[in-house]
């Protein structure tokens, strides 16, 4: 149902506020350079500090200024089962095409736990949901097994995997054949996650560099392998540059390094160390993203 690149797209701030006018820019970049879809409030939209008015009004906008050219897929997990079905449902009713529910972090549920908490909420709410399994943030691994059982509810249609294992990504595939899809969660491993079998990535790259992923997954699809596997080595040095420090404290310094958003964090998240934002901008000068806008990737 969701496939190519998908941007996990960042909560641009002014003076402690969302940017409205600046998302929606980011927005228009996304879909001129051939992002397949975008997911608001997900961990790289800084979704754990925004208030609840705040996160229903940047979904509002994401979708108000995509107008259906490509799919919304809204970040509305919680640790509190009871609130992702709140905020799922109000995402919903905003007009979003689909939902990323991340695992219940801190509660360290077990498997049991997780299968009714996903249960839960896919009973609740009709729309087309995508499991998200990043154990090294919420500390708890959706195991491939528990996935398979998740996989018979209709609404359940993809899990974005996060674990960086391609063992665990094809046992997945293995378990859930054709009921379930895989998104990979890591610009890293895109194209060896997709010769597995994954139908694209949910990825944090694209915020600055859509179209080399679009690029990517379209060469992929279009069986262009040998392009498709170029691309994975020519960006493997920026993909993991956006986890110098934690994401997306490099996404939004490399956006405001070229003229895209201020760069503005919310705190417990702050600015990038100097030493770190040197190399930053040493890899991004290799990459050409420095060049003023229009000369780099189409603005």
């Amino acid at each position: 149902m969701f496939k190519g690149s998908i941007v996990a797209i960042v909560t641009p701030f002014s003076n402690g506020l969302v940017d409205e006018e600046n998302l929606r820019e980011l927005v228009e970049f996304q879909i001129e350079n051939g992002t397949d879809a975008i997911v608001p409030c997900g961990t790289t939209g800084e979704s754990s500090t925004l208030g609840y008015e705040e996160h229903d009004r940047v979904i509002e906008i994401v979708v108000e200024q995509v107008r259906k050219r490509v799919p919304v897929i809204a970040g509305t997990g919680s640790n509190s089962t009871r609130e992702a079905i709140e905020m799922t449902g109000r995402a919903k009713e905003i007009g979003a095409d689909g939902c990323l529910l991340v695992t219940p972090y801190y509660n360290k549920p077990t498997q049991e736990g997780l299968f009714l908490h996903y249960s839960a909420v896919a009973d609740a709410v009709d729309i087309p949901l995508i499991l998200y399994n990043v154990p090294g943030r919420t500390g708890v691994n959706l195991l491939p097994e528990t996935v398979a059982r998740l996989a018979d509810k209709k609404n359940i249609v993809a899990i974005k995997e996060a674990t960086g294992s391609l063992q665990q990504a094809s046992e997945i595939l293995a378990l859930c054949g054709e009921k379930i899809d895989l998104l990979s969660g890591d610009d890293f491993i895109t194209f060896p996650m997709m010769a597995c079998g994954a139908k694209g990535v949910i990825s944090v790259l694209a915020n600055i560099m859509p179209k080399a992923v679009a690029d990517l997954t379209d060469a992929f699809f279009a069986g262009d392998m040998e392009k498709a596997r170029r691309l994975h080595i020519e960006t493997l040095r920026i993909s993991n540059a956006m986890f110098i420090e934690s994401n997306p404290i490099p996404a939004k310094t490399a956006l405001a390094m070229m003229g895209r958003c201020s760069g503005e964090l919310r705190l417990p998240l702050c600015q990038m160390s100097d030493a770190n934002r040197g190399k930053l901008a040493a890899i991004m000068t290799e990459y050409n993203l420095l060049t003023p806008p229009g000369e780099g990737e189409s603005r």
